[in-house]
């Protein structure tokens, strides 16, 4: 039985946790759950960023809680051992930054997270810590609605990213 076939199977509730671990927003997971069967990848990836788009921005606060902060690597073992590996995996760039650097993402998150109120999320795979603070200092100049809208469209790279690992 592939992946996909096991979640399939799985128990609502055992899917909606295995939902839980690509995205954090109760409501997704709970969607998602109740969408299976799925026929394919195909439609997996399409079901979830339809559920996604639909959801309103509480729900997309929620699933940015549910990260760790961009450079963490404490919180990250912490506070989100149940996708720890994946966050980890996601975060690799960071490993081995220079401290300025970790420093600055550190300060810069202090930032983020007052002048938005939630931390900064970006699909962290395959950039650098260098290029994640840029990107990071290149938002911090937008307002808040452009940058809501910023945010939750990184969420669901991170989201079909995660997804890819889950179902192969």
């Amino acid at each position: 039985m592939t992946k996909l076939g096991e979640i399939n199977a799985f128990s609502e509730t055992a899917a909606r946790t295995a939902f839980m671990n690509c995205c954090g927003a109760t409501r997704w997971a709970e969607r998602m759950a109740a969408h299976r069967p799925f026929g394919g990848e195909t439609e997996v990836y399409a079901v979830a960023k339809e559920i996604w788009r639909s959801l309103e921005r509480d729900d997309w606060l929620e699933a940015f809680a549910a990260h760790p902060k961009i450079g963490d690597l404490g919180e990250l073992r912490n506070k989100f051992a149940r996708s720890a590996a994946w966050c980890a995996e996601e975060q690799g760039g960071v490993a081995g930054a220079e401290e300025a650097t970790l420093r600055a993402l550190a300060e810069g998150n202090r930032a983020y997270e007052t002048k938005f109120g939630y931390i900064f999320i970006v699909c962290a795979t395959g950039k650098t810590a260098a290029e994640m603070l840029a990107i990071l200092e290149r938002r911090l100049g937008h307002g808040p609605e452009e940058e809501l809208g910023i945010a939750a469209a990184e969420q669901e790279k991170i989201m079909l990213l995660r997804l890819r690992k889950l179902c192969l």
